[in-house]
């Protein structure tokens, strides 16, 4: 355990030192108290994770330097190492959400106050468990739900005369346990609005399931170079009845839902870079538990670029990167009549580059489109504002951020979303004559976080 320690902090010391002018932005406190450092040793942007913040996740939650309650165990008689306080944070968001045109009969103009707020445990739970569990505050449902949830179990080893970090995770949204900022769960934009417009398709492993979903798995880091991990997840549906029906649900995973994840990271001196692969198949029964499925295959590869600039005070620029592509086979959704068909394909394409400037303002541009197969009925032809006449869901566009931190644990964001295309078209996709630069956004927010 002594030879893990040193390891372990042997990276704080190093990256801790080469991030100190990076943003001090959204690590939640409870992680920066429990380990004494500064939210900016994790992080550079809502919630874009420093190679200290992915060790630091990878370990479990963790690494501390605070007093323990401690009694060591033996025989019969079992140990206990907890930390003397509980390891709790809060953040707050207000926002406004502008759009070039209202939606047909409503106002425009939704001002949220709050959008949401959101609860932690985060944090060492024992020497070797920690977590991320997050409840979360609506203002547009007014109520409380469970949110991202992440409790691991994290150990050192050695494989092959290499480092092996390997450890088992629960949670409730598959890529929320990801190290990188490629994936789904934790991918650019960071903060977006809850009123603005979205398209009508994307892919399943893209949100589709989380916080909607049960499972756990392994993972390993060998080496710190190659990454591994699977899972497997059940249809959770919190707030419905138990045992599951099923009944007026989207997704009911039939059997298990396997979910796997591969990659590699290299650092050479100021550059770092990490490629990979991730996907998950899911069989899925609509609406009950029984009868026939739908059958999704999702297949992506991603990848992650840092670069920190001595010469420019150690500002840091990062680059992301996912593609995503999903056959799927809609057996139960065409025999209901709830599309033309039953073979589809969708692809999602995403980057984004930002650039930190110190530690007080970052700007981020992004790009992202999704396109696939064309079906009328399943992306709702007919319907205005939120249907695909053209029962196409290629929508394409950009999105552009500015953040300023004036303290630490407070973040003052501007976002504007344009989107080129939007379900099928530039001009009247709906068919009722709006465009999709209509559907474009200005979104201010504020983050306070304690």
């Amino acid at each position: 355990m002594k030879t893990v320690l040193r390891w372990s902090w042997g990276w704080v010391v190093v990256f801790a030192a080469i991030l100190a002018g990076a943003p001090n932005v959204y690590a939640v406190p409870s992680f920066a108290r429990q380990t004494g450092f500064p939210c900016s040793s994790c992080h550079t942007t809502i919630p874009e994770l420093t190679p200290f913040g992915r060790l630091f996740k990878l370990n479990g939650y963790t690494t501390s330097t605070l007093t323990q309650i401690s009694e060591k165990g033996g025989g019969s008689k079992t140990g206990v190492n907890i930390a003397n306080f509980l390891p709790l944070s809060a953040f707050l968001q207000l926002s406004d959400t502008q759009l070039p045109k209202p939606v047909p009969s409503t106002q425009n103009g939704s001002v949220e106050f709050p959008q949401q707020a959101s609860l932690f445990l985060a944090g060492a739970f024992s020497n070797h468990i920690g977590g991320f569990v997050q409840v979360t505050y609506s203002g547009q449902a007014d109520h409380f739900s469970w949110d991202n949830t992440d409790i691991r179990f994290s150990n050192v080893g050695k494989f092959a005369g290499k480092t092996l970090v390997y450890g088992v995770t629960l949670n409730n949204n598959p890529t929320v346990e990801d190290l990188w900022n490629s994936t789904p769960a934790w991918s650019f934009p960071y903060v977006s609005s809850d009123s603005a417009l979205g398209s009508v398709a994307g892919t399943l492993i893209d949100g589709g399931l989380a916080q909607d979903v049960a499972g756990g798995g392994a993972y390993a880091m060998w080496n710190d170079h190659l990454y591994g991990a699977v899972s497997i997840y059940r249809s959770e549906h919190l707030g419905g009845p138990q045992p599951n029906p099923g009944t007026g649900a989207t997704y009911n995973i039939a059997g298990i839902a396997p979910y796997w994840r591969l990659a590699w990271q290299q650092t050479s001196g100021n550059n770092y870079l990490e490629v990979g692969g991730y996907g998950m198949k899911v069989n899925s029964t609509p609406g009950t538990v029984v009868g026939p499925q739908d059958k999704f295959r999702d297949a992506a590869g991603d990848f992650q670029y840092e670069r920190v600039l001595p010469q420019l005070h150690n500002d840091i620029l990062t680059v992301h990167g996912t593609y995503i592509h999903e056959s799927s086979t809609l057996n139960a959704t065409f025999a209901s009549e709830g599309a033309d068909l039953a073979p589809h394909i969708l692809q999602t394409v995403r980057g984004d580059a930002a650039y930190h400037f110190g530690n007080r303002f970052g700007l981020t541009g992004g790009a992202f489109q999704t396109n696939g197969t064309v079906d009328t009925t399943l992306y709702g032809s007919g319907t205005a504002v939120s249907g695909s006449e053209s029962g196409s869901p290629k929508t394409n566009g950009y999105i552009a951020n500015f953040s300023y931190w004036p303290v630490q644990n407070v973040q003052l964001g501007a976002q504007y979303t344009g989107y080129l295309k939007f379900d099928g078209a530039d001009k009247n996709y709906d068919g009722a004559g709006r465009n999709a630069n209509q559907n474009n956004s200005v979104y201010p927010v504020l983050w306070i976080v304690f």
